[in-house]
């Protein structure tokens, strides 16, 4: 089935203050046209500079994802970005005057509650997914943390953190589905160990920081005096140390929040990589720096696949000409529909068709604006298809396509244009049955794809 990509219904603002900054921010989020991704717009800025929701902009991750385009910057924007993964959002223009997104209570709480009040409306464009197809491993040694992409149909992550703690040692969330991010995970605070506060604060950072927006962690002897005085530095009432180690100034939505905290920061970050991920994600020991690194490798395996378009020099003979794939095809007049293969491998292959106005079914679709039936468009890939496979074989067979799912028209196709189909083995042939994935280009553009499910039948006298 097609998705649409989503907008908000209507604007909303969310305001406070920026965790290390300490200013006064406020966020206007507005809808986008379509194919216009989130990005953030400096209007204290003057020309109001743009920083797109781009890895390739990560400048630093040491205390969240920070943004720099043309000396513009905006920091903390992975809870943001994660409330939009998490409602289904693909385009969003999010006004802010200041360098940092606000803290809040240290979740995506509260953005994903002021997007279920904006609405959210389909567009007149097809969501394009990053769908992972192989495994991809990626380990950082500085951190000891790794990460893997597996295939799946749908986006789940599990993340699993270990800390050299008593209190906060060995922890595991998972996410079985991305539906599931506003009750399982937007509410997810971040954390901090208790040692840590007096450091940030002496680093010039945690300006905006506040007992509140976050779970503070004690996992050393500490002494109401010295409890207190910490309070005293964050101008907050007095607090004591809770049983399970934690400050009771708050309580726990889940036990194992930290590690769903640390969750929904590998999907805040993984957005960057820009697009929607059909996938499961496993993350271990998981940082901004190791997330962010990995979306730079979900981008390069994004990048490779969208330029991946088969070359087609016609001064090369082709590997068959129209005899040779009528020797294996059945198909004559006005049905065959792939004049010759260009390049053919045990598990791909690439087919030409030339559109001429000739086409006789242009008489009908249509006289007066010409276009390749989408249907035809099809059937040419599985033809390619099947001389992947008929070429394996010893042998009369016959292929017979059992199976078409998530076809995906792009771009019309007219006379004059040159269709290349590329028709790859999604895994072995087992027991007749052959699965693949296929795609049809005019110049270096997607006109059309889908993915096949064929059964091979050797031919009797009967047939």
């Amino acid at each position: 089935m097609v998705e649409k990509q989503k907008t908000l219904a209507n604007s909303f603002k969310i305001e406070g203050k920026g965790l290390h900054t300490g200013v006064d921010v406020t966020m206007n989020f507005l809808p986008a046209p379509v194919n216009h991704g989130f990005k953030f717009k400096r209007v204290d800025i003057e020309n109001q500079p743009i920083i797109d929701a781009n890895v390739d902009l990560v400048i630093d991750t040491s205390r969240g994802t920070l943004l720099e385009n043309d000396g513009a910057r905006i920091g903390t924007i992975e809870h943001t970005l994660a409330a939009l993964i998490g409602m289904n959002l693909d385009n969003v223009l999010i006004e802010v005057n200041n360098e940092e997104a606000p803290i809040i209570d240290g979740s995506s709480k509260y953005f994903v509650e002021a997007i279920e009040k904006a609405g959210i409306i389909d567009q007149d464009a097809e969501r394009e997914y990053f769908e992972v197809k192989e495994k991809i491993y990626f380990k950082d040694e500085k951190s000891g943390a790794e990460i893997i992409a597996l295939p799946d149909d749908d986006y789940r992550i599990n993340v699993m953190i270990s800390f050299k703690s008593r209190v906060l040692n060995n922890q595991y969330a998972t996410l079985d589905s991305i539906s599931q991010f506003k009750d399982e995970i937007a509410k997810c605070r971040t954390f901090v160990f208790l040692h840590e506060l007096e450091f940030l604060l002496n680093h010039n950072l945690i300006k905006g920081g506040d007992l509140d927006n976050a779970i503070v962690i004690i996992d050393n002897e500490v002494d109401q005096k010295e409890l207190n005085r910490l309070a005293d530095l964050f101008n907050h009432d007095r607090v004591e140390v809770k049983p399970q180690g934690i400050l009771n100034n708050l309580e726990l939505h889940f036990d194992n929040e930290c590690a769903r905290h640390k969750l929904l920061d590998v999907i805040g970050d993984l957005a960057l990589c820009g697009k929607h991920i059909k996938g499961r994600i496993i993350a271990s020991k998981p940082g901004h720096g190791p997330n962010t690194l990995f979306a730079k490798e979900l981008k390069k395996v994004i990048k490779k696949l969208e330029v991946s378009v088969p070359e087609y020099d016609p001064n090369k003979p082709p590997l068959m000409d129209v005899n040779r794939i009528k020797e294996l095809l059945p198909h004559r007049y006005p049905f065959l529909l792939v004049d010759k293969i260009i390049s053919l491998t045990d598990r791909e292959i690439v087919g030409i068709k030339s559109v001429t106005v000739n086409e006789p079914f242009f008489q009908g679709h249509f006289p007066e604006e010409p276009v390749m039936p989408a249907v035809l468009q099809i059937e040419a890939m599985a033809q390619t298809g099947g001389l992947l496979v008929l070429s394996q074989q010893e042998g009369k067979f016959s292929t017979y396509f059992i199976r078409i799912d998530n076809v995906k028209f792009r771009k019309k196709v007219v006379p004059g244009d040159t269709l290349i189909f590329k028709l790859t083995l999604n895994s072995p042939i087992r027991r007749g049955i052959a699965n693949m994935k296929g795609v049809t280009y005019v110049g270096n553009k997607v006109v059309s794809e889908g993915e096949f499910m064929a059964q091979i039948v050797k031919q009797t006298e009967n047939n």
